[in-house]
């Protein structure tokens, strides 16, 4: 087994306060997003130029879109983006994780 570091120590200790896991997940989340948009652009043998110019977008909002997808990507927009690499959006809903409650002393 791995011995465990500083780093997975202070991992761990962060992650275990909720606020900073949902944050840290959120980010996780839209970067998938960012990366499937990448991936889907390249298997298609799109550049970012060809693939803005076919949803009426500039190369650099693609750019910033497969780097940064948490930066004010609207619903419409990944409707657009996905369309044009020939996928359907599809929106699954979840049950949210319980919060661990405190107890009043």
């Amino acid at each position: 087994m791995k011995k465990q570091t500083n780093w997975d120590r202070y991992y761990k200790s962060q992650m275990d306060d909720p606020l900073t896991k949902r944050v840290v997940d959120d980010e996780l989340g839209a970067l998938r997003i960012g990366i499937q948009v990448a991936k889907l652009r390249q298997q298609k043998g799109l550049s970012q130029t060809q693939l803005a110019a076919k949803i009426g977008m500039s190369a650099p909002n693609i750019s910033r879109i497969e780097t940064d997808p948490s930066s004010n990507l609207t619903l419409n927009t990944l409707v657009k983006l996905f369309g044009a690499l020939d996928c359907d959006v599809a929106i699954v809903t979840r049950p949210r994780r319980r919060k661990a409650r405190t107890t009043k002393s």
